[in-house]
């Protein structure tokens, strides 16, 4: 009896690993709560049918969460779940406030770099801007700049780039109080921030904030998802842009699947739990599965029943994919 008990009890006791396991899957095309998931103005639109479904894992464990020992040993034996250590996954004093603030800009990084990418696909021409990435807490921009704010200009003068930001900041004294003429949120704003000096070097000055230089199509994508984060759905966005801002129905009213980072040049890059996804992507009905080229090794021998499989390294790669898919064709696959 007693060793019931203490058998029970150490069921019950944290692990520090994280249980990672089929997520829920969400169309690009589709719209949830009452809103298309992405909404684009500025440009002519044009209808979709089928599926492009992006992927999520669903992870127990970790800073924002307990895992127990009971769950973990029936995850590691379960077909479709993983079991991995903690540290894995995240950085060993990571909060969860933490986590769920670095997921958020990922996922805010991914929506900007997928329109990008999608415009040059289109071949639209685009022009620069400067948007903040980052705020250090504590710096002198703290509470006053924002990520995703987009800055116009400094003490009047013009901004595009992130290098036009940092030159501005330094062409004024340790101390200055620097006009910033930002967008945010679709209205134009002026916010005050006195630079303070470089934690690096006292005499440079320093705002703390992080600009990325971001390339804007003529025309503007708004994302809408909620509860979800990373980067890993990128490549799911910009092809669920490039289908609404073309002609021809990408999926030919197929079910298409897919996960993978996408960057402002198209390039496509791997994602974590690429064996749960693929799961997912079975679970949802779809008939093609789209994932980076680097995973090949990783999904090997777990490729759920029914499920093509095709690797991509670019959004070229991917839209040709699913056109000589759609066709009939011969698609690449892992070897």
């Amino acid at each position: 009896m007693l060793a019931a008990v203490l058998l029970a009890v150490a069921s019950r006791l944290p692990v520090p690993y994280v249980r990672l396991a089929p997520g829920p899957v969400f169309n690009t095309l589709a719209s949830y709560g009452g809103h298309d998931v992405i909404q684009i103005s500025g440009a002519t639109t044009y209808p979709t049918t089928g599926a492009l479904d992006m992927l999520t894992v669903s992870e127990l464990g970790g800073p924002r969460s307990d895992l127990s020992l009971g769950v973990a040993v029936w995850a590691a034996f379960t077909g479709d779940q993983a079991v991995v250590p903690q540290e894995l996954l995240y950085p060993p004093d990571a909060t969860g406030d933490q986590v769920d603030q670095a997921n958020a800009q990922a996922f805010r990084s991914s929506q900007q770099d997928a329109v990008t990418a999608a415009a040059r696909q289109l071949g639209v021409p685009l022009t620069p801007s400067a948007v903040v990435s980052s705020v250090v807490d504590g710096g002198p921009a703290a509470g006053k700049l924002r990520p995703g704010d987009v800055v116009v200009s400094i003490d009047g003068s013009p901004v595009h780039t992130g290098e036009d930001v940092g030159r501005l900041i330094r062409a004024k004294p340790v101390g200055t109080d620097l006009s910033f003429a930002v967008r945010r949120d679709d209205a134009d704003t002026n916010v005050t921030v006195t630079s303070g000096p470089s934690p690096r070097d006292p005499a440079v000055p320093y705002v703390g904030i992080s600009v990325a230089t971001v390339e804007n199509p003529p025309f503007s994508v708004t994302i809408t998802l909620d509860d979800v984060g990373g980067p890993s759905a990128g490549l799911m966005f910009a092809l669920g842009i490039v289908d609404k801002l073309t002609v021809d129905q990408l999926t030919g009213g197929r079910v298409v699947a897919g996960t993978g980072t996408i960057d402002a040049d198209g390039a496509v890059g791997a994602v974590g739990g690429i064996r749960q996804k693929a799961a997912a992507a079975a679970g949802a009905g779809a008939q093609l599965f789209l994932m980076p080229q680097s995973l090949c090794s990783e999904l090997a021998g777990h490729v759920p029943d029914g499920l093509q499989v095709t690797p991509v390294a670019t959004l070229d790669g991917a839209v040709k994919a699913i056109d000589q898919w759609r066709a009939g064709a011969a698609i690449p696959a892992c070897s």
